[in-house]
C-alpha cells in the first residue's frame, strides 16, 4: 500500500473514532456500577433458585431387599415427607422384593421363572441382614417393633404412600428379574434411568441403601 493511501486511511480511521459520542467519567463509572449491580443481583437469585429445589427433594435407591434396610428407607422417605420435602424412592434390583405382589413364577424361560420363584416377595416375606437365621430373625424383629410400638414396613409404606412419596421401580431390573407391572403392587411408577437422574440432579439428599 502506497503511503499516501496509507496515510489517509489512518486520518480516515482517527476521524471516526472522534465521531464516536464518549461518556462523562462520572456516568461511565455509575453505569459500570450498576451493570455490576444487576449481574449480581441475577446471579444470586439463580443460586437461591438452584439452592431451593435441591433443599426440598430427597431420592433414595431401595437397592437392598433385606427388611431392616428397607424399613430405613421408608423411615427416612416419611420423615422427609413430614418436613415438607418432595421424596423419590427407586425400587431396583433386591429392592423390587419388596413391592412385588406375592410369590410368582414369571419371566422368559426356565431360569427366569426359577429366579421369581425363589427371589422373596413382598414386605412380608424379606429376611433382615443380619442374624435372619431362615427367617426367624425377621420374625423377632417384627416381635419387638410390635412391643416398641413401632409402624410395622406394611404400616410404613402405607403412610408413604398418603404423605404423596414417588414410588418408582426400575424397568431394567424388571427386566433382567423376570417381573411384569402386574407382579407388583397397585399404583407403582415405572422408570429407568433417566427417571432417577431427573429425580437427584435436582436433590439436596440422595441416598443409596
Amino acid at each position: 500500500m502506497a503511503a499516501p493511501r496509507r496515510k489517509a486511511l489512518v486520518a480516515h480511521r482517527r476521524a471516526t473514532r472522534a465521531k464516536v459520542p464518549t461518556l462523562p467519567p462520572a456516568l461511565a463509572a455509575a453505569v459500570r456500577a450498576h451493570v455490576r449491580e444487576e449481574v449480581a443481583r441475577a446471579l444470586a437469585a439463580d443460586r437461591r433458585s438452584r439452592v431451593t429445589r435441591g433443599a426440598n427433594r430427597a431420592t433414595i435407591i431401595v437397592f437392598s431387599g433385606d427388611l431392616d434396610r428397607v424399613m430405613s428407607a421408608l423411615i427416612l422417605a416419611n420423615g422427609a415427607a413430614a418436613v415438607g420435602m418432595e421424596v423419590s424412592l427407586f425400587f431396583t434390583f433386591w429392592g423390587l422384593g419388596a413391592l412385588r405382589r406375592g410369590t410368582i413364577v414369571a419371566g422368559d424361560g426356565a431360569l427366569s421363572r426359577a429366579f421369581t420363584a425363589l427371589t422373596p416377595s413382598g414386605l412380608s416375606r424379606l429376611g433382615v441382614s443380619r442374624l435372619n437365621f431362615g427367617g426367624v430373625g425377621a420374625k423377632l424383629l417384627r416381635t419387638m417393633m410390635k412391643q416398641k410400638g413401632v409402624a410395622s414396613p406394611e404400616e410404613l409404606l402405607a403412610l408413604a404412600r398418603e404423605s404423596g412419596v414417588r414410588l418408582v421401580a426400575c424397568t431394567t431390573s424388571m427386566d433382567v428379574m423376570g417381573l411384569s407391572p402386574k407382579d407388583l403392587v397397585p399404583d407403582i411408577e415405572i422408570g429407568g434411568v433417566a427417571t432417577y437422574l431427573g429425580d437427584a440432579a435436582d436433590s439436596r439428599i440422595t441416598l443409596f441403601i
